[in-house]
């Protein structure tokens, strides 16, 4: 293992974490979303 794929790895496991947060959030907002409108 060279010094880019190490830089790779840490780069795909960032991407990895930022685009589950942002599936957790987008759920969580939608479910939000959802509960206001069934409980005017």
């Amino acid at each position: 293992m060279n010094g880019f794929d190490i830089v790779m790895v840490i780069a795909i496991i960032l991407f990895a974490r930022l685009g589950v947060r942002l599936v957790t959030q987008y759920i969580k907002m939608r479910k939000d979303k959802d509960n206001d409108e069934s409980n005017p």
